[in-house]
């Protein structure tokens, strides 16, 4: 008899990526290991943007659908039962907070996106001063942000007596559960010394690096999908089939054992996110702009055009590997040629859009890291300055070379940042917020370089600027 799942872990921001990673290796530890059925995961949405997922999930008693997607054209199709509950916090805000205090919660796990931490660009600090967060800091009763969600749900969690629990980040940050812990922790010594105390003593926040290549599942993915498994799925979730999830074993009310499953438990995490943020991130980001820019809206279909390719592989050669000391262990090598297989994956055949969107939290922590010793070390740099010219004419321009006109994603730019989008000076846009960290306007070389790809890319195109550089 299969031993009944119950609920260990609480995962806050339950999207596609989620879904198929962390629910994915927790559903197969527990396959197994029934032992370990006691860290079954219940599902968080905080969102007004998560009611269609979360009634759909609901509606199938919040099993879904994954189809892994082989680089050889083979799929593997899997029914994950690992999500056990969900909460929808615009419909039931108090379940949201009395699990957090539920002493049978062990681990808060997160996915709430690289900008949801809320850190300044400009100064690294915690913004306190954005119009939820200074909400929360004197409602504590009714949470619009996750960072009041866990402080009022840890408060209750503490004068209950429920114990200790750990927050796990399982975003594309470098240093994740450090960003976790400093955004966190600035909140609640904000709002309350005395939770801030507690939390010293009670809460750890492990780093760790995840990896999975997830498409957003748009609706004819459901149809296409639901056709080809013979389900009638309403959230169905596909992926590549490669999967890592490398975490610091620092977990302060137990965890499961997911190394079983093929996570690795390292003390030195930030080689492996550095790695991986560097070469595979930084390649998705440099890959997005230009490849939509002309025409392209697969990335697998940009990955045959050869000039792609030799873009991506030059960077990471050339501009990335100099700074990106490999794990031990690893073969830097094969990790870059396997990287190119990945992209190329026709049956994953990811949206260019989705790599696109979300540029503004993107750049600081996949792009400027690099770019800034690249330019403190007068480095070769010209596919960078490619890379943010195609920015630029995306944000501010939004027809790619063909005329076909499109709409951005990009929540994390101020009204500041797109008045420099908007100036007819190229070089205004180096002062946007995504850059603030790396001084571009001081670098000769990168101002030389940048300011002719953009005039460039408005005259001659974006391919054509592109063969000029490889």
């Amino acid at each position: 008899m299969k031993q009944e799942v119950t609920a260990g872990i609480l995962h806050i921001g339950v999207g596609n990526f989620h879904r198929a990673h962390e629910e994915y290796l927790t559903c197969k530890l527990m396959e197994k290991d029934p032992s370990q059925s006691v860290w079954g995961i219940c599902g968080a949405m905080l969102l007004q943007s998560d009611e269609r997922l979360y009634k759909a999930l609901k509606s199938q008693n919040c099993k879904y659908t994954l189809t892994v997607c082989g680089r050889d054209g083979h799929d593997e199709f899997y029914t994950i039962d690992s999500l056990v509950d969900l909460i929808w916090g615009c419909e039931n805000p108090e379940a949201v907070l009395d699990k957090i205090a539920d002493p049978a919660i062990k681990i808060i796990t997160l996915t709430i996106t690289e900008g949801g931490y809320n850190i300044s660009k400009k100064d690294g600090r915690f913004v306190l001063e954005d119009t939820n967060v200074a909400h929360d800091l004197v409602d504590p009763g009714n949470p619009r942000t996750v960072f009041g969600y866990v402080a009022e749900g840890l408060r209750r969690r503490r004068d209950k007596g429920s114990g200790p629990v750990t927050i796990q980040s399982c975003d594309n940050l470098q240093h994740n559960g450090d960003t976790a812990r400093k955004s966190f922790t600035a909140f609640f010594a904000a709002q309350d010394a005395g939770l801030a105390d507690w939390v010293e003593s009670n809460v750890t926040f492990p780093n760790s690096m995840v990896d999975r290549i997830t498409p957003a599942t748009r609706p004819e993915d459901i149809e296409r999908l639901n056709a080809k498994n013979g389900t009638h799925d309403a959230a169905p979730v596909y992926c590549e089939d490669f999967i890592q999830w490398v975490i610091e074993d620092k977990f302060i009310a137990g965890r499961p054992a997911w190394e079983e499953v093929g996570a690795q438990f390292s003390d030195n995490v930030k080689a492996w996110e550095n790695m991986k943020l560097s070469l595979l991130n930084a390649s998705h980001t440099l890959l997005s702009y230009p490849s939509f820019l002309a025409g392209y809206r697969k990335v697998d279909e940009a990955m045959r055009d050869g000039r792609i390719r030799t873009l991506l592989k030059d960077f990471m050669d050339k501009d990335i590997t100099p700074y990106v000391p490999a794990p031990d262990g690893t073969d830097l090598e094969l990790y870059k040629k396997t990287l190119l297989e990945r992209f190329a994956n026709r049956t994953v055949s990811d949206q260019i859009a989705r790599l696109c969107s979300d540029g503004a939290s993107k750049f600081p922590v996949y792009v400027t890291p690099n770019l800034g010793k690249m330019v403190r070390d007068n480095a070769d740099l010209t596919r960078p300055a490619f890379l943010l010219a195609c920015y630029r004419h995306y944000l501010k321009y939004r027809k790619d070379d063909k005329g076909a006109a499109f709409e951005i994603n990009d929540p994390w730019l101020t009204e500041d940042d797109f008045r420099l989008v908007r100036s007819d000076n190229p070089l205004d846009f180096l002062a946007a917020s995504p850059f603030a960290s790396t001084n571009l306007a001081a670098s000769r070389q990168f101002v030389s370089k940048y300011g002719k790809m953009a005039e460039s890319i408005l005259s001659q195109g974006t391919m054509n600027t592109l063969e000029s550089i490889i």
